[in-house]
């Protein structure tokens, strides 16, 4: 980012929803490194109060606990707000497949109340988290933003509303939306616990403990896996950029490159070894087909690249060194 931008950042108040999950307490590390006045809330639903233990000294970062479901607490996050970096919602394709209702009431009903308070608190630009699992049943690789499928699950239907909403809001209120379409995030402080954990922590802590991972399918189903700095990136872009032409779009949030199950597993075997070699002889399994899951998913980044200059410096190897070495010094 160049120094324009840099100042852009220290001088604005930011509100993260997500606050206390993933991806969501990354970005507010990220903000307040670079001397922002960040909001956080969060309702700790699949958000960690670990994740924030850092940051609650900061004189710069303010959390308020709250429901996005409930539009009053909203309002109450919106307050003063010059950017929404909107991260909470209810992921997995599982969950949403069990439990359709409650993925619906947070990520369409709870999107639409911050859709509606950033609107009554004249915030400058509304960026929020997109999903790949909107191309649905496109088989074109690589995907190109203007070319989806229909939805493959309750949580693919849920984040294409998002983006419909976003767009009719710019429309009908002149709000500035941006929509990032993250594809497989992975990194530090991602959860390897519980029935709807990402892949690649569940199988690192299950290496870790000399357990044999299950992979869905036969392991040649693929995805485009991105680092969290990669995703850090995307966001702070979408903030400061000044190109009028990138704002009410959405983007492929990725690096742009296709590793399968298979690999990761041979990866993930090869990188934790180094720190515990009786890994290497861990076997792996397979199981059945995951109902709802897209076979393959590779990113085009060319739009990003393009009108938000978003250059993503991990590919999907060194990002995952470094997810792997976090995990084991925290988590082993």
């Amino acid at each position: 980012m160049n120094t324009k931008q840099i100042e852009q950042l220290r001088s604005s108040r930011i509100l993260v929803t997500g606050a206390a999950g993933f991806i969501g307490s990354n970005l507010c590390e990220a903000l307040l490194q670079y001397g922002s006045e960040v909001v956080g809330l969060d309702n700790f639903a699949t958000g960690h109060k670990k994740n924030l233990s850092s940051l609650l000294d900061n004189n710069n970062f303010t959390f308020i606990e709250g429901d996005i479901r409930n539009l009053s607490d909203c309002h109450t996050a919106c307050e003063n707000v010059d950017f929404v970096l909107h991260q909470a919602a209810l992921g997995s394709v599982p969950r949403s497949l069990n439990d359709p209702i409650t993925s619906n009431d947070v990520n369409v009903g709870g999107f639409l109340n911050m859709l509606v308070a950033a609107r009554d608190a004249g915030v400058k630009r509304f960026v929020y988290a997109a999903s790949s699992s909107t191309y649905g049943d496109s088989k074109a690789l690589p995907k190109i933003e203007e070319n989806i499928g229909k939805p493959l699950s309750p949580y693919a239907i849920t984040k294409y509303v998002n983006e419909l909403y976003a767009d009719n809001f710019k429309k009908s209120y002149d709000l500035d939306t941006v929509g990032l379409r993250y594809f497989n995030v992975f990194g530090r402080k991602q959860d390897p616990n519980g029935a709807y954990a990402a892949v690649i922590p569940k199988f690192v802590m299950q290496f870790m403990k000399h357990e044999s991972p299950v992979v869905n399918g036969d392991g040649s189903f693929s995805r485009d896996f991105t680092y969290i700095d990669n995703v850090i990136q995307m966001n702070l872009c979408a903030i400061t950029s000044e190109n009028e032409a990138a704002l009410n779009n959405v983007y492929n949030t990725a690096f742009g490159e296709r590793t399968t199950l298979n690999e990761l597993t041979t990866l993930l075997k090869e990188y934790l070894s180094e720190f515990d070699s009786e890994i290497a002889n861990v076997e792996v399994k397979f199981g059945p087909e995951r109902k709802g899951d897209v076979p393959h998913s590779l990113a085009s980044i060319d739009k990003a690249k393009t009108l938000l200059n978003y250059d993503p410096k991990f590919d999907m190897k060194s990002g995952l060194k470094e997810a792997v070495k976090w995990y084991w010094e925290n988590l082993k």
